[in-house]
């Protein structure tokens, strides 16, 4: 397949692929980041936006001939990403003012020594982020006289700078989540480095793929872009709009381990590349109608794809909405990134933006009456 030349990505599409990377919304405190990207669907092509008990958010794009009422009867194509990210909560202020933290997703409690913290506080008249430093003992001063010793998450305490235990009650409350202070940044034109690419790229590609789809003439079937909440906890988020929405056919957008840096075995853990285009998984809760489709419309819009063995579990919202209402038809395509699960997680653009595209040629075609299942 011959390379296409991408140009840059849209100057708009950036500013807000950064700005929802920014905004924290650890699992279970979504809600700012969900405004964002509420904000931005809503002027670009949605023509009806909605959220649910729990904060998961749904942008729909209607044939210009169907009104409201007649939605739910169409062939429904839902394009899902989560917005949450890993984070810390306040488990433990002690006598001196130190805080204890449990952690929302799964963490590496050895790569955040020395971390910033900004904590969103629920204590009264505290308006502003606490900020907090994860305890780095100077190494002059550290124990050395047995085998080093990686601490665990509980051992680890957070400096908010109080005085003593009222001083860090009269900011932060047991419950509060934090998020790491480490802002998005541009490695090259085409890299792109931040804490949280896992995965609010996948609501930047729900919102992009609304968009691309929005511009097209002819449109048959009902797109509804899904930006679930608490998929790091447990694909909890995923789980309730399987069931509320019940789409006819689901693409999921997430992240995916990229294996081109030292100390990965590809034999192990395949072999994937930054810039080689988006991972699609192969097996498992991935039904193979829709990822034949997927690799047809990656094939005549010249989009390469990176195959990915997943035989059992993805470890995405996939695998809550293919079990929904005896089976939903599902389609799995990953952002390659290095670094997963640290605050330095690293993607190359054009992978990126290539799966809102194929996303959108998989809708453009579609005629409304498909039925994605096996001919037995």
């Amino acid at each position: 397949m011959r390379p296409r030349i991408i140009p840059p990505m849209r100057t708009e599409s950036l500013a807000f692929l950064r700005k929802l990377l920014d905004t924290p919304s650890p699992s279970g405190f979504e809600r700012e980041g969900q405004r964002v990207w509420l904000d931005y669907v809503r002027g670009n092509g949605a023509t009806r936006t909605w959220n649910d008990a729990y904060g998961n958010c749904f942008a729909e794009l209607l044939p210009d001939t169907l009104d409201t009422p007649q939605a739910d009867k169409l062939f429904t194509v839902a394009i899902c990403g989560h917005a949450d990210e890993i984070g810390l909560m306040v488990q433990h202020i002690d006598s001196n003012g130190f805080i204890y933290c449990r952690s929302i997703g799964g963490i590496d409690a050895g790569s955040i020594v020395g971390k910033r913290l900004q904590f969103r506080s629920s204590v009264k008249g505290v308006s502003e982020p606490v900020i907090g430093l994860i305890g780095a003992t100077a190494i002059h001063l550290q124990d050395r006289s047995g085998e080093p010793k990686v601490r665990k998450l509980h051992e680890l305490f957070v400096d908010i700078g109080a005085k003593d235990e009222a001083a860090a009650r009269a900011r932060l409350n047991i419950g509060d989540p934090a998020t790491f202070l480490d802002g998005s940044m541009m490695l090259s034109d085409e890299l792109i480095v931040a804490r949280a690419l896992d995965n609010r790229i996948g609501t930047w590609v729900a919102a992009e793929t609304l968009r691309l789809c929005a511009a097209m003439p002819m449109r048959n079937v009902r797109i509804v872009a899904v930006s679930t909440v608490q998929e790091e906890v447990g694909l909890h988020g995923a789980e309730m709009i399987a069931v509320s929405l019940h789409p006819s056919v689901a693409l999921v957008t997430d992240v995916g381990h990229a294996t081109d840096s030292p100390g990965i075995t590809q034999a192990q853990h395949g072999q994937f590349k930054m810039g080689a285009g988006p991972k699609i998984a192969i097996g498992g809760a991935m039904q193979p109608e829709v990822v034949a489709r997927l690799l047809s419309t990656a094939e005549r819009l010249t989009i390469p794809l990176q195959r990915g063995a997943t035989p059992g579990t993805s470890g995405t919202d996939t695998d809550s909405i293919f079990l929904a209402g005896g089976g939903i038809p599902c389609g799995l395509v990953s952002f390659p990134i290095r670094y997963m699960h640290t605050t330095v997680e690293m993607g190359h653009l054009r992978d990126l933006e290539q799966i809102p595209e194929l996303f959108a040629g998989f809708c453009e075609g579609l005629r409304g009456d498909e039925r994605f299942a096996p001919s037995l």
